[in-house]
């Protein structure tokens, strides 16, 4: 892809990282990215959230950089956007889908999934409706999700809003059925990720740079939450943002000076244009 040994590579997350708690890149932060691609350098919006919800996200901010790609539903798609394709992808089987919407329901935690183009929960309950303050993707419910999924998909995620004790019970009742198959992370305090254990933010580090022919050497990755430590472990300068949670802090090579509301990330990749 006429990639030289020079060129870098950015993976952020979207939010808590690039973007403030508003939803916004800051002026700041955008001319630098500005900056950094216009020198050579590839940038990756990396994120949980499936590859629809990340590329509205990056339209509606004007993020229209040349050499972008996005990495949806934790690494289990990445886009090309110049190309306008989707590169790789990485699903769950309909049998991890369907046991996960079993336990969440006996459980009594929301657990929802997608299609390309569609959020899919068995439930229009309070959960979604606060997930879909952030995420604007359109919905189906239907209380047998398999029944509206034409492929398999990447990603499900449980939400519980006031009592993350429930929450973590689901995860660990979930655990020991599918370890080794899956991961389950936490993308934020209400927010329980459910993907492939062959996926995660880490392995689309890996694949993307082994597709574009970029050194690992020269990848650069950020991120706050528990599902951004696989993606800032794989590359070779590791961030986690000054708001980061902790045990994101411990697995990182540098920690921003600022939070991201206030361009935590400009002077590093300033550093390394």
């Amino acid at each position: 892809m006429n990639n030289t040994a020079k060129t870098k590579i950015f993976f952020t997350d979207l939010d808590g990282t690039l973007l403030t708690d508003g939803k916004e890149v800051t002026p700041a932060t955008k001319d630098t990215l500005q900056k950094w691609t216009s020198a050579g350098n590839k940038l990756v919006l990396s994120s949980g959230r499936a590859i629809e919800s990340v590329n509205n996200v990056r339209i509606s901010l004007g993020l229209d950089f040349p050499g972008m790609y996005l990495i949806g539903s934790n690494g289990g798609e990445i886009f090309d956007c110049a190309g306008e394709q989707m590169i790789s992808r990485t699903p769950l089987t309909f049998r991890q889908v369907s046991l996960a919407m079993e336990i969440a329901k006996k459980e009594g935690v929301h657990c929802h999934t997608y299609t390309d183009t569609h959020i899919i929960s068995p439930a229009d309950d309070e959960e979604l409706l606060y997930y879909r303050h952030a995420i604007h993707t359109p919905v189906i419910i239907c209380e047998d999700v398999l029944s509206v999924l034409d492929k398999e998909p990447c990603k499900c995620i449980a939400i519980e809003l006031h009592d993350k004790n429930k929450l973590e019970h689901f995860r660990q009742t979930l655990l020991p059925l599918v370890e080794g198959e899956l991961n389950l992370l936490y993308s934020n305090d209400k927010y329980l990720e459910i993907f492939p254990a062959s996926s995660g933010k880490g392995a689309a580090v890996r694949k993307l740079c082994g597709m574009l022919d970029i050194p690992l050497a020269n990848s650069l990755a950020a991120g706050d939450e528990a599902n951004d430590i696989s993606m800032i472990q794989s590359a070779s300068i590791g961030i986690a943002m000054k708001n980061a949670k902790e045990n994101v802090k411990q697995t990182a090579d540098v920690i921003t000076q600022t939070d991201n509301n206030h361009d935590g990330l400009v002077p590093i990749l300033l550093q390394y244009i």
